[in-house]
């Protein structure tokens, strides 16, 4: 069932990483290794299998931890467990790459599945990230508030790259990421991402420097979830460039300000949905640029992960 967004909302932080010290049970699945089996015994293929390898872990409550400069890629998260699961990068120049949740998030926990930032002053980067198996509207945190997919702490300074990221019907944020603009300062860019049907907001920025750029938000209240599209926090300026945003009448397209504080956004060669238009709070400002229309169609980019296998395996890069 649709829910109803949220007619405010604070920095407050999602739980992250209160599960640590859990164990995880993991296990390979190498289609590499079958295939060079396979050869062995006169078999063939092996060039193409080897693209298939992944690690699958078991969603036990636990806590995953990158270090700086650490590259975490190729996993396959097996939520059907019903436990939750915490991916946290709190350092500099780490990357998350090619990795896809395989379905709901069922515990209830009302938790980041990712909590991140760059504290480095350096550049880390999400790609190629499956979370389109969404969350359900289960809650036991006492701050309310439903799975966040990915949120970028305060501390953050330094700037994350988003690309090739699909995240739908999640019971918060799909990005959350305007909490820097209280503290840290640092930058965020979206790119070539989609979100969809997530309560709250799909795209949430608020430094000067951050943008979304050739991306889709896509809402259908009968689907799920019915968030803003790209929500911009003080103190920006939040850049929209190249995006879709297709909110079937639902909520608002555009959202500049929130808590009494103003910012501003920029809008280009963007379409969005008219009858949901664009709100400008506490005294914030849109301003519409070149080649902006009201005829959305928010299509998955290329390159997206369309599923948690195709994900996992990075079959599009």
């Amino acid at each position: 069932m649709a829910q109803n967004p949220r007619t405010s909302d604070t920095e407050a932080t999602p739980t992250a990483g209160r599960n640590s010290g859990l164990t995880r049970r993991n296990y390979v699945r190498s289609l590499a290794a079958v295939a060079t089996a396979a050869t062995a015994i006169g078999g063939a293929g092996t060039a193409a299998a080897a693209q298939d390898d992944y690690e699958v872990i078991e969603a036990e409550g636990q806590t995953i931890t990158i270090d700086a400069g650490e590259t975490w890629e190729n996993k396959l998260i097996d939520m059907t467990t019903g436990q939750d699961i915490i991916v946290t990068a709190h350092s500099s120049d780490w990357t998350i790459r090619n990795v896809g949740f395989k379905g709901e998030n069922t515990s209830g926990s009302g938790t980041a599945t990712f909590g991140i930032s760059d504290t480095g002053n350096g550049t880390s980067t999400v790609e190629n990230v499956y979370l389109g198996d969404g969350a359900s509207t289960g809650n036991t945190n006492p701050n309310g508030h439903g799975q966040t997919a990915f949120w970028v702490a305060p501390d953050h300074n330094g700037h994350i790259d988003f690309e090739n990221v699909n995240i739908q019907n999640f019971s918060d944020n799909a990005i959350y990421g305007s909490a820097p603009g209280n503290k840290g300062g640092g930058t965020i860019h979206i790119d070539s991402s989609f979100a969809a049907n997530c309560y709250v907001s799909h795209f949430r920025l608020g430094t000067e420097g951050s943008k979304v750029t050739n991306s889709s938000v896509y809402v259908d209240a009968s689907e799920g979830y019915v968030g803003r599209g790209i929500w911009a926090w003080a103190p920006g300026t939040v850049e929209v460039e190249g995006c879709q945003i297709q909110m079937n009448g639902q909520n608002n397209a555009i959202v500049a300000g929130a808590n009494g504080n103003p910012t501003e956004v920029t809008v280009a060669e963007t379409e969005y949905d008219e009858q949901a238009g664009i709100s400008e709070e506490a005294g914030s400002s849109v301003q519409l640029g070149d080649s902006v229309g009201t005829d959305p169609e928010a299509v998955i980019p290329e390159g997206v992960p369309t599923s948690p296998e195709e994900a996992a395996a990075g079959s599009q890069n």
